[in-house]
C-alpha cells in the first residue's frame, strides 16, 4: 500500500470547490494511477475524518500557445471526497 502523501497530490482550490466544501465534499488533484479505496484510505489518514463516498475524473492537458510555440499541459486525476456528516478538513482552502 502506498503512502497516503504518494497518492494526494494536493487541493483543488477554486471557486466551485471551495462552495462545495458547504456541502461536506472536498476536492483533491491525485495520482493518475490511484484507485477509490486508495484515495479513500489517504484521505481517512491525513485528515482523521470519515469518508462515504469518492468520485474520480480524469482531466486532459490543454494545448497552451505562447507566441508560435504550442505545447500542452499534462492529464491529471481529480477526486471529490464526501465525508460523514459532522466531518470537516479545518483550513482546506489554505493547504
Amino acid at each position: 500500500m502506498r503512502d497516503a502523501r504518494d497518492v494526494l497530490r494536493r487541493p483543488v482550490i477554486s471557486e466551485k470547490s471551495v462552495n462545495l466544501s458547504a456541502e461536506n465534499k472536498y476536492s483533491f488533484w491525485v495520482d493518475p494511477a490511484a484507485n477509490k479505496i486508495e484515495i479513500k484510505n489517504a484521505v481517512e489518514k491525513m485528515f482523521k475524518v470519515g469518508v462515504t463516498e469518492v468520485r474520480t475524473m480524469n482531466v486532459k492537458g490543454r494545448v497552451k500557445r505562447v507566441g508560435r510555440h504550442s505545447g500542452r499541459t499534462p492529464d491529471r486525476k481529480k477526486a471529490v471526497v464526501t465525508l460523514r456528516p459532522g466531518d470537516a478538513i479545518e483550513g482546506f482552502a489554505g493547504l
